[in-house]
């Protein structure tokens, strides 16, 4: 049986500022599936985090949502976080009330409402998450590369000299595609064919490259 926990970050004045932070906690505490819902004054700190951790060993919480700052600063270190405290680490949601919600309205009212309707949708979400699990395997250091013209037969000339194993792939009859139509090139006004030739060539011979 799912048992959510929900905290509410105040980030300093950036997102109580303009969200009752304790409202919101208030009000996930009548979803159903939320068994514990709270505010903190920094939720990605050290106590913050210790905080999220002593929760899911006393409340035997397993399924936890942060509102807080966008994912791309700390959804690494909730994941982490949550992981230590011996759960999976995919049951976690965060939802962003400081960049969509604090950050853009100027109405506490609003914002507030707002804020509880994103944290619910979060709660919603991580009811639905499955466990999921890290693996590794072998990879096959292999390059595709599909069209030769002068962008592909550089591609695969900088793969091969990296030292991958390139296959370039090229429906037409030759390589060289567009450029190999023109007759000047810009700016140096030079034939296409002048420049696009040796990479041709190059391309051709490569020991790297399956052409």
């Amino acid at each position: 049986m799912a048992r959510v926990g929900v905290f509410i970050c105040h980030c300093g004045n950036n997102i109580a500022g303009t969200v009752d932070v304790k409202k919101v906690a208030d009000e996930l505490r009548q979803m159903p599936g939320v068994e514990y819902a709270t505010s903190y004054m920094y939720t990605c700190s050290e106590p913050g985090q210790k905080e999220i951790s002593d929760a899911i060993q006393r409340e035997n919480l397993n399924r936890i949502v942060v509102a807080a700052c966008s994912p791309r600063m700390h959804e690494l270190t909730f994941r982490r976080t949550i992981e230590k405290a011996g759960l999976n680490r995919y049951f976690l949601e965060m939802a962003n009330i400081r960049e969509h919600v604090s950050w853009v309205g100027e109405s506490k009212e609003l914002n507030t409402l707002k804020a509880i309707d994103a944290v619910k949708a979060a709660v919603a979400k991580v009811l639905q998450n499955k466990p999921l699990y890290a693996s590794s395997f072998e990879i096959n250091k292999r390059v595709l590369v599909i069209g030769a013209g002068v962008a592909g037969m550089q591609a695969s000339l900088d793969c091969a000299d990296g030292g991958l194993e390139v296959v370039l792939v090229e429906k037409s009859p030759s390589v060289g595609g567009m450029m190999a139509r023109l007759d000047k090139t810009f700016p140096t006004i030079d034939c296409s064919i002048c420049i696009l030739g040796p990479k041709m060539v190059d391309v051709a011979q490569h020991d790297k490259v399956k052409l």
